[in-house]
């Protein structure tokens, strides 16, 4: 018995850890305010792909990520779009 009720309680756990993964919101540091990234909102989004931010379809780290990257991609992606923050303070947050 007590194992059945030590494997549902794990089981919950890594399951809640599994859509804890999905709702990710990264925070990148910056000096004039960290940007909020809410990655699960990007992901759903149907124009968007992986390849858009990382450097495969499998993800994982962002190569050329910083200010000069991320002011392209980003911002040139919100403009483009005519959606999402443009202005500084919308993404800098202190």
């Amino acid at each position: 018995m007590r194992r059945a009720i030590a494997a549902a309680v794990l089981s919950l756990f890594c399951a809640g850890f599994a859509f804890a993964a999905d709702e990710t919101v990264v925070v990148l540091p910056a000096k004039n305010g960290n940007v909020t990234f809410p990655h699960k909102q990007h992901k759903d989004m149907p124009e968007m792909k992986c390849t858009n931010c990382h450097e495969t379809d499998k993800g994982g780290k962002i190569a050329a990520l910083g200010k000069d990257w991320a002011h392209t991609t980003c911002k040139g992606c919100h403009t483009d779009k005519g959606k999402g923050p443009t202005k500084c303070n919308e993404c800098h947050k202190k």
